[in-house]
């Protein structure tokens, strides 16, 4: 039982090994697997991305005033058939 515990504990230490030199490595391998025509990688010394930022307002609206309004009518009377659905379909289960 010792010699098993000794197994254990040496894959284990290979393991741990194997990994702390492969994470010294990922920087290099991550640069090498970059193809020769892709842009050059930003060395931001802040790091953080521009969440402020903002694109510029647009300054057209993005739905007309006129298609907002057809949208708003057709929302409605989709709502009204819904209720009349409904009640008449209450209607007929309370009979």
């Amino acid at each position: 039982m010792p010699i098993d515990r000794m197994n254990r504990g040496l894959a284990a230490a290979a393991l741990l090994a194997s990994l702390l030199a492969l994470s010294g490595c990922s920087s290099t391998i991550a640069d090498m697997a970059m193809p020769a025509d892709a842009p050059a990688r930003q060395k931001d010394a802040n790091g953080y991305l521009p969440v402020h930022d903002l694109p510029p307002d647009r300054a057209d609206p993005t739905i007309k005033p006129a298609d907002q309004a057809k949208i708003e009518q057709e929302l409605v009377a989709a709502r009204d058939r819904q209720a009349q659905a409904q009640a008449a379909t209450a209607a007929q289960s309370g009979k």
